[in-house]
């Protein structure tokens, strides 16, 4: 394959990405903007190897063969786990994945550092930035991993001194970047000490900064860590002169930038804040302190059909206690039985809502919900004191008053569903413990909340029974 046609094809491929994330920003194009990336990705693989198997005789049949049973390889594992992954276990296989383009990008990184080229000392700095880049994204990823699915604690890791210690790590990468492009290409051995010290110093990094992260600003981390992964791309594409790899890696890191910045932004709080340890602690624990907030109230299914009966406009928050449920399915038959009865239903989405952005959008969209009622937080929230009853469908932080009215509050400022200041409001929840940022809510105990216990979807489908 010529080099021309091979140009032309990343030409094309780059321009069904750019056509790909256009899609992916709405609901109602989606699919199609999956489409695009999917075509994208067909002729870029294809381009990439017919331009690194041509004109090698029979080793390029070989090398051919080669990429083809990896590929084969790789793609029967990816399917599979596609299959069997729940909605609730997407954000840590995404955060898994984001892991591969991590150690891609520290082995490229170690394969470029053998060659010699005309500009030594820039093709050395771009070895040293991809493969500290990618090792951060490889063990980074790795803890998000473990602290999504519940295999290591939550709650942030508080080590003395955390944010000197990355702090020192990032002046030490720049340093050991400019002694490693001062020695000579002949000194080999030094070359790969120094490469190998700043790969595990990367390694620890990565590691030091997720583990202190609390579970709270897991989102964010999840965004990112894509962020990452699209720089560790860069990195790899300018190493192997791939200019459809720099591209990708630009749209990935960019967006994936401007993702994080949204989600601080959503809890009110900075990029740096969340890099220098975040809030969380493990799932299931009840918030200690000296505010009494009196009673809750209990509700039965029976009586959250009579409230929903006699309204004429309701809002459903959903969170992530839906998705482990899995009660989307169960929800959108509730909705679609109540819109058919004359009631006006809309479901507010905060955007830092579960474990990943846009996860309650994706729920509801695979439970069919109509695109045009699924709304976020700034579009429903000035109308929720306009509205009879508000389902609380395993939200908790995201609804949380003491964002706004405690100053003294963990979560203080952080923008909320005012769902508070509906008439009613029934809350789904499984106990009365805390959400994911270990905060406790006065909601619970507002004299027009109702509390309904148990399982999100078997009391969904007891008031659709009692309706």
């Amino acid at each position: 394959m010529s080099s021309t046609l091979t140009q032309g094809a990343y030409i094309v491929a780059g321009l069904l990405f750019i056509l790909a994330l256009a899609g992916l920003s709405r609901h109602e194009s989606a699919r199609r903007g999956n489409r695009f990336g999917i075509a994208g990705m067909v002729v870029a693989l294809t381009a990439t190897v017919l331009a690194a198997t041509a004109g090698t005789g029979g080793s390029g049949w070989l090398g051919l063969l080669l990429i083809v049973v990896a590929m084969g390889i790789g793609a029967a594992i990816g399917l599979d786990r596609a299959r069997k992954v729940e909605m609730t276990g997407m954000p840590e296989l995404i955060a898994m994945l984001h892991s591969f383009v991590g150690l891609a990008a520290v082995l490229v990184g170690w394969n470029s550092s053998y060659e010699i080229t005309a500009y030594p000392t820039i093709h050395d700095v771009e070895v040293f930035v991809g493969v500290f880049i990618g090792a951060v994204t490889f063990t980074g990823s790795i803890v998000a991993f473990l602290k999504l699915s519940a295999r290591i604690p939550s709650k942030p890791l508080m080590l003395p001194f955390r944010n000197w210690l990355n702090v020192g790590a990032l002046v030490l990468f720049v340093v050991l970047t400019v002694v490693y492009a001062a020695v000579p290409e002949h000194a080999v051995f030094v070359r790969h000490l120094l490469l190998g010290f700043v790969t595990l110093l990367a390694l620890a990094l990565g590691w030091h900064l997720v583990a202190s992260i609390g579970g709270g600003d897991m989102p964010v981390v999840v965004s990112m860590l894509n962020s990452y992964s699209g720089w560790a791309a860069a990195a790899a594409g300018f190493l192997l002169g791939n200019d459809l790899l720099i591209i990708t890696g630009a749209l990935v890191g960019s967006s994936g930038a401007y993702l994080s910045y949204i989600m601080c932004r959503a809890m009110n709080r900075s990029f740096i804040s969340v890099i220098a340890g975040g809030f969380g602690v493990e799932g299931g624990t009840v918030a200690a302190g000296d505010v009494d907030y009196g009673e809750h109230r209990e509700v039965t299914a029976e009586g959250a059909a009579s409230l929903l009966t006699s309204a004429r406009s309701v809002v459903i928050t959903p969170g992530y206690g839906m998705a482990t449920a899995q009660a989307q399915h169960a929800v959108a038959e509730l909705t679609k039985r109540l819109r058919t009865s004359g009631v006006a239903v809309r479901f507010g989405i905060h955007p830092v809502a579960g474990r990943l952005p846009g996860h309650m959008n994706v729920l509801l969209a695979e439970a069919k919900v109509p695109y045009d009622i699924v709304l976020e937080m700034d579009e429903v929230n000035d109308d929720l004191a306009e509205t009879d009853v508000v389902l609380v469908i395993g939200a908790n932080d995201t609804v949380n008053p003491a964002a706004a009215e405690d100053p003294t509050s963990p979560i203080a400022g952080m923008p909320v569903l005012r769902v508070w200041e509906a008439k009613d409001v029934i809350v789904f929840k499984r106990s009365m413990a805390t959400g994911y940022a270990g905060v406790q809510n006065p909601l619970f105990f507002r004299e027009n909340t109702q509390m309904l216990f148990g399982d999100a979807k078997a009391r969904v489908e007891d008031i659709i029974a009692a309706l």
